[in-house]
């Protein structure tokens, strides 16, 4: 999006949105999913992603979306 000012931190990414005035703090998991809403990825291939970053068992399809929806609410993706 436009408005926001993205900045790489320690532990993920720090994400600055200038029409509000926020600023939100991105753990690893949230940084990579974020990264991954480029509407060239859907939910399935952005969860692949998560699991194979992070060596998982399992697709965390849920996880995800929960993820997603959030960054959703906040106004960071659309």
């Amino acid at each position: 999006m436009d408005n926001l000012e993205v900045h790489e931190s320690a532990d993920g990414l720090v994400v600055f949105q200038e029409i509000d005035d926020r600023v939100h703090h991105l753990n690893p998991t949230a940084s990579i999913i974020f990264e991954l809403c480029d509407g060239a990825h859907d939910v399935a291939g952005i969860a692949a992603q998560v699991r194979d970053v992070f060596s998982l068992d399992h697709l965390p399809i849920g996880e995800t979306m929960e993820c997603i929806e959030m960054l959703i609410r906040e106004g960071l993706v659309h």
